[in-house]
């Protein structure tokens, strides 16, 4: 029997969230190849579990400005990139299925470059990004590490976690193997600039970054 649950209102601040329990494969296929496309919330799948994200305001605010840091940060250091946004990965060999709030391949952009991945047998996203300021019922860390993605970043509207997939599982660092230059301060400093003025912020960023590849 599926059962839903959904956090009391009073906690809700960056998303709102509903739980679906026991709900096998199947069912969860069904249920996201029914909704729309266009639609704004995000589903994850995990374990029997189906959450349903709807992003708020404080969430897309603090995603947007990361999705920018890394894009600065890939430009800036002589990078590629693919996007892949809220992507649905699915995998139906492992029963997982995840749609984050965001997604790129860095170090593989050459191997799908130019062309639709296929999450079944293309590697899958170098780092993914996920705003959780509320509280989620999906265990991102084994939902990302049975899918293999190398490196997750986890921000809860004031911290930001990097983690490293070994062969243990996650370990959490102080800086991204991906851009090894950059500190989880140089992100706050960010953001807390782009409450202000998010143009300033950017310029500011850039001209940072470059102050450290020239002294390198």
């Amino acid at each position: 029997m599926i059962t839903a649950t959904s956090p009391p209102p009073q906690t809700l601040s960056g998303e709102q969230r509903v739980v679906f329990h026991n709900v096998n494969w199947a069912n969860y296929r069904q249920i996201s190849q029914l909704l729309p496309q266009n639609r704004h919330s995000r589903l994850s799948y995990e374990s029997g579990t189906l959450e349903i994200t709807m992003p708020l305001e404080d969430h897309e605010f603090f995603l947007r400005l990361i999705e920018l840091f890394v894009r600065i940060l890939v430009g800036e250091t002589g990078m590629k990139m693919k996007t892949m946004g809220s992507t649905t990965i699915n995998r139906d060999d492992l029963e997982k299925g995840a749609e984050p709030d965001c997604a790129y391949y860095i170090q593989n952009q050459p191997q799908v470059a130019g062309r639709n991945v296929n999450f079944q047998t293309d590697p899958p996203p170098d780092l993914v990004v996920e705003v959780d300021i509320t509280h989620t019922d999906i265990n991102k860390l084994r939902l990302y590490a049975s899918i293999g993605v190398p490196e997750l970043w986890r921000y809860n509207g004031k911290v930001l976690r990097i983690f490293r997939l070994e062969s243990e599982g996650y370990q959490e660092y102080d800086r991204s193997p991906t851009f090894p230059i950059m500190k989880r301060e140089d992100l706050y400093d960010f953001l807390n600039e782009s409450f202000q003025d998010e143009i300033v912020a950017e310029q500011q960023l850039r001209e940072y970054i470059r102050t450290l590849l020239s002294q390198n």
